[in-house]
């Protein structure tokens, strides 16, 4: 019978070939585009599945796109009506000139006062209330995943000080590595929200024709310690609240 024979290895070869402890989640990663009209859409986080990456933001920036598109339609409108009106302006008083662009003008006109009358009609409050009903529904999202990390991390905090206290390097090794992964949960879980208040930032134009007042966006940071997702989880209930408020004034 063969005896196994142990060959005694270096502490660092040991090191390596051990079973890790607790795996380390990756950071959520960031896609952004940068739109003709000087602002930029994020994409967006879906706190539902697994932490973003490239691929799946890249995707959520595609499925943004459609509708922004569509939408540019009036922008060029307004494009084409005001292209010809500089030149009328700029050719006075040579009323030739003037003659020369106006036909342009007077073509451009009506398709764009179409497009007036379809934004300043019954249609943007029902959709600026519908709106900010959705941003609520994912900011409420949102606070509902930071309330849950923050219960797991308050949890391993008093598990990490008696681990300390026991002196147990190796449960303690453990429990540190599910708190950083906890914290980088919260971190993905936070990345969802800056998309949503930027979408808040760029309906703000729209609400002022609508005559709401100008909503207070808050800065949201991104430390993941107890004591600061505690603050964000606060600032957004608060925000939601006003939303509501808002969202109620518009009828529907």
């Amino acid at each position: 019978m063969d005896i196994p024979i142990k060959v005694p290895l270096p502490e660092r070869l040991n090191e390596l070939l051990a079973e890790p402890i607790c795996v380390q989640l990756p950071p959520p990663a960031k896609v952004e585009l940068n739109l003709p009209t000087g602002g930029k859409i994020q994409g967006l986080v879906d706190i539902t599945n697994a932490i973003p990456t490239d691929c799946s933001l890249s995707f959520s920036l595609l499925l943004q796109l459609g509708p922004i598109l569509a939408n540019l339609d009036c922008l060029f409108k307004i494009i084409r009506v005001l292209e010809p009106m500089i030149k009328v302006v700029t050719a006075l008083p040579n009323m030739i000139e003037v003659g020369k662009a106006m036909p342009k003008l007077v073509e451009a006109v009506p398709p764009l006062v179409e497009c007036i009358a379809k934004f300043l009609g019954l249609g943007l409050p029902l959709f600026l209330r519908d709106l900010l009903l959705l941003i609520i529904k994912i900011l409420n999202c949102v606070v509902g995943q930071l309330k849950s990390i923050l219960a797991v991390m308050g949890g391993l905090s008093l598990q990490i000080q008696s681990a300390q206290s026991a002196g147990n390097s190796e449960l303690l090794a453990a429990l540190q590595c599910a708190q950083d992964n906890a914290a980088t949960s919260a971190g993905h879980s936070l990345s969802a929200i800056d998309p949503v208040l930027a979408l808040l930032s760029l309906a703000e134009p729209m609400l002022g024709v609508a005559g709401v007042k100008p909503i207070q966006i808050p800065t949201i940071g991104s430390d993941t310690d107890i004591a600061a997702l505690q603050t964000v989880v606060t600032t957004l209930d608060e925000l939601t609240q006003v939303l509501q408020l808002v969202a109620d004034g518009l009828g529907g």
